[in-house]
């Protein structure tokens, strides 16, 4: 939860409401000068991340790490790894699984998988069994066979709910099955923090990267300095990776 709140705060768009409770505060307490450059700070700090030109760099700084790779360039590995993420189990009144953006992680698994890049497919991701109807990584072998993996070479981890668990239990489930040299599936963006953690657990772990954000050009002209609720989200997600490789979470 620590890590949480910390990410939580350097986020632009956490940092920016606090400036903002700050600004009323002082404001209340008749501090109207100081009120006032916190709340212009906020609404510029807000502005800033909100901006397709610059939050389009700062997603960039984090996926180049990690170019974008061919698959044939892969060289064959033991077993591959997506991380959770990237798909949503049935939840509420809801009986079908729902794709979100970064569910590229699990259809490039199976294009590596189809182009015989490993013969195990580990894919992680838990639930929260008040809400959904079965775990992350179960959805994820459900749309895993729908690409043409056979159920019998995909492997579940149903328990872990961050980065840092994906790691560890992936590790676990992976050293019991004598396996050390992996392609780990993730999103670019996602790459750096899962490279550290899943390097810490002792695995022999080559990137894999997908979802690539930061190819796709902002938009043009004066639109890329216009405050856009995609760039926002962006920037923030980006700063997510970078504080949490930081706090090592």
């Amino acid at each position: 939860m620590l890590s949480k709140l910390v990410i939580w705060l350097l986020s632009p768009l956490g940092t920016a409401l606090c400036l903002a409770a700050l600004a009323i505060l002082l404001a209340w307490r008749q501090r109207l000068r100081s009120s006032m450059a916190l709340g212009a700070l906020a609404f510029v700090w807000l502005w800033a991340w909100s901006m397709p030109v610059l939050s389009h760099w700062l997603g960039s700084v984090v996926e180049n790490q990690y170019p974008q790779v061919p698959i044939a360039s892969f060289e064959p590995a033991q077993a591959i790894v997506v991380l959770g993420g990237g798909i949503a189990p049935p939840s509420g009144k809801s009986t079908e699984i729902n794709l979100n953006s970064a569910a590229d992680r699990v259809w490039f698994a199976a294009r590596l998988f189809r182009a015989g890049k490993a013969p195990l497919v580990l894919v992680s991701g838990g639930s929260d069994p008040e809400r959904d109807a079965y775990s992350e990584a179960r959805a994820s072998a459900i749309f895993l066979a729908d690409l043409g993996v056979p159920a019998q070479v995909i492997v579940l981890d149903e328990n872990s709910r961050n980065t840092r668990q994906n790691a560890a239990f992936s590790a676990a489930l992976l050293k019991a099955r004598g396996i050390n040299h992996i392609l780990l599936v993730t999103s670019a963006l996602h790459m750096p923090r899962a490279m550290a953690l899943f390097a810490a657990q002792g695995l022999q772990a080559t990137p894999a990267p997908t979802d690539f954000e930061s190819l796709q050009l902002p938009p043009p002209g004066v639109l890329a300095w216009l405050p856009d609720a995609q760039a926002l989200d962006l920037s923030g997600r980006a700063i997510k990776e970078i504080v949490g490789k930081w706090v090592g979470n």
